[in-house]
């Protein structure tokens, strides 16, 4: 994972959080159809110290399920 400056205030005093299950027991699962089996896919959060900015990175093993799962739509950006 690349992490960059935040887009929001460009600060660079960021904090990376240790992976996590995206959902599971009574929580929503944000990674729906990525996980392996019964179980939750993975994710980071990376928060700008500066700003508060949170942005959640999909572990690597999730984004490969991405163009198989069903779940979810490619969109294809207008700019």
């Amino acid at each position: 994972m690349k992490i960059s400056a935040c887009p929001n205030c460009r600060g660079k005093t960021l904090y990376k959080s240790k992976a996590t299950s995206s959902g599971g027991g009574h929580a929503p699962n944000y990674l729906p159809g990525l996980g392996k089996g019964w179980g939750s896919a993975k994710f980071e959060m990376v928060l700008c110290q500066d700003c508060g900015l949170a942005r959640f990175f999909a572990s690597s093993e999730a984004t490969k399920r991405l163009s198989s799962a069903k779940k979810w739509t490619r969109v294809v950006p207008t700019n």
